[in-house]
């Protein structure tokens, strides 16, 4: 859901994205940290944010990290 969000701001499109591991934090809300295969060997870490079920409101890409490995630990940003 959030895959386009992200290829907006990169300005380009992730022909592969699959998430392969992932973490939560609860806020008010959910906070997702979601490490996610972009193809070759390149990995991306997304934290994306799910607000309370009573706002409706979509999922959002808050930040991200790019140039990540498979091996680089996914932590709280």
């Amino acid at each position: 859901k959030v895959k386009s969000q992200l290829e907006e701001k990169e300005g380009k499109t992730f022909d592969v994205f699959t998430a392969v591991e992932f973490k939560t934090q609860l806020v008010a809300g959910t906070n997702y940290f979601i490490k996610v295969h972009v193809g070759n060997d390149e990995f991306m870490h997304l934290r994306v944010f799910r607000s309370l079920p009573h706002e409706n409101k979509p999922l959002h890409l808050h930040s991200y990290q790019s140039s990540k490995a498979k091996h680089d630990e996914l932590a709280y940003f």
